[in-house]
């Protein structure tokens, strides 16, 4: 017997390539790349692993029906058709989110609305008692996505995004989504592989991300609770053994450093480290950048570096110059990780990129680029002179 059923993770803007590597290691099948989001198939174990595993996911959706629509009229006849009793029978208290991008259909909430009245009129129609509405803390969380004219109303199983970790006590001005620093870690290569670090650490969420991926640790140990706890067909024991299970954790024989010119980020960052119970691995410090003159041989930088929101012009490029400067004589024989929006900024810091990636940061697009320092021009030329003949002899073999 078959008990798989199709699934939705949804993810930020260029991490789909990322969500989807992720869920092949879960054993996800019939994996389809998406817009922001990943398809895929699996079972209830899966669906538990999914929300508590996966590092880049907003949320998991389950879908319940699909159909096309032309207006609301026939959104609404759509979903009264839909058997509400299996899912919100028993006085259940329920929500319903929107997410519209269609030339018929221009407000959300005007579709939510109409969602809330087919669902409350299938119960009456029924002559069952009626479920209520509850925007915060439902006991069932629907999803309603038009693309065009196609359809889909999905449970949503995570509830609250699943980006929201549990282990930010408190947070700078501008923090990195912490999906959105898992993905730029996991596209730079990061696996625990060397020491870390980040001389702009903010309220630390990059550090702590670091230290979950190399340690193997589930980024949903920290959650209070997930959705499909509340649903009729959970199933305590299985997700309790999912939750339970730390034997694919791993040792991570590195540091992680982080530092910030802001006393106050160092202590949000503290706090956040500390919460998440990993001081052994991270080390913070109040300093600026300029400061830095030296770091542990075998290393990564990844950082996030003010935008200029909150600097003035001359400012913000006074500070990518001195970060290409330090990045030059102090990071030598580093692979060094930049997001940023700044297109100044970037021209500012005078290296030439080896990688550029397309991300979006909350509103605002952004460049995740990567630099590779040498310690000067021999060295380059040594190792482009044995990439070159390393690729030669792949050449070789091939023919």
């Amino acid at each position: 017997m078959n008990n798989e059923f199709k699934m939705v993770a949804k993810t930020l803007y260029g991490l789909e390539d990322v969500l989807a590597t992720e869920l092949i290691a879960l054993g996800a099948n019939n994996i389809e790349i998406g817009r922001r989001m990943v398809s895929f198939e699996g079972d209830k174990k899966l669906l538990y692993k999914a929300n508590f595993h996966l590092r880049t996911a907003l949320r998991i959706l389950k879908p319940i029906s699909s159909f096309t629509a032309k207006s609301s009229d026939e959104v609404y006849e759509q979903i009264k058709k839909i058997d509400w009793k299996k899912y919100l029978g028993g006085k259940k208290t329920f929500a319903v989110d929107a997410v519209v991008n269609s030339e018929t259909f221009t407000h959300s909430k005007f579709v939510a609305y109409r969602t809330k009245d087919a669902i409350m009129d299938f119960f009456e129609e029924q002559q069952e008692e009626k479920p209520s509405v509850r925007v915060t803390n439902p006991d069932i969380q629907l999803h309603i996505h038009i693309s065009h004219k196609d359809c889909t109303v999905s449970l949503d199983s995570s509830g609250e995004s699943l980006h929201k970790r549990g282990y930010r006590e408190d947070q700078t001005e501008a923090p990195l989504n912490e999906v959105l620093a898992a993905g730029m870690l996991l596209k730079a290569g990061w696996k625990g592989q060397c020491n870390f670090v980040d001389p702009m650490c903010g309220s630390g969420t990059l550090l702590i991300e670091a230290a979950l991926i190399a340690l193997n640790i589930a980024p949903g140990i920290y959650r209070d609770k997930f959705a499909f706890e509340k649903w009729d067909d959970f199933n305590e024991e299985l997700f309790q053994m999912i939750s339970e299970d730390d034997s694919n954790e791993r040792e991570f024989n590195y540091k992680i450093y982080g530092s910030d010119i802001s006393p106050k980020a160092i202590s949000i960052a503290s706090k956040n480290v500390k919460r998440a119970g990993l001081n052994k691995y991270i080390e913070l410090e109040i300093k600026s950048m300029q400061q830095y003159t030296q770091v542990p041989e075998k290393g990564i930088m990844v950082t996030n570096p003010p935008y200029g929101e909150r600097l003035n012009p001359r400012d913000l490029m006074d500070l990518y110059t001195m970060m290409g400067e330090r990045m030059k004589h102090v990071f030598q024989g580093y692979d060094i990780w930049i997001i940023t929006s700044n297109q100044e900024g970037l021209d500012s810091i005078g290296l030439k990129p080896s990688a550029k990636i397309k991300l979006i940061n909350g509103a605002l697009e952004c460049e995740f680029r990567k630099y590779e320092i040498f310690s000067g021009k021999h060295k380059t030329f040594k190792t482009e002179k044995v990439e070159k003949i390393e690729k030669q002899k792949l050449e070789l073999k091939k023919k």
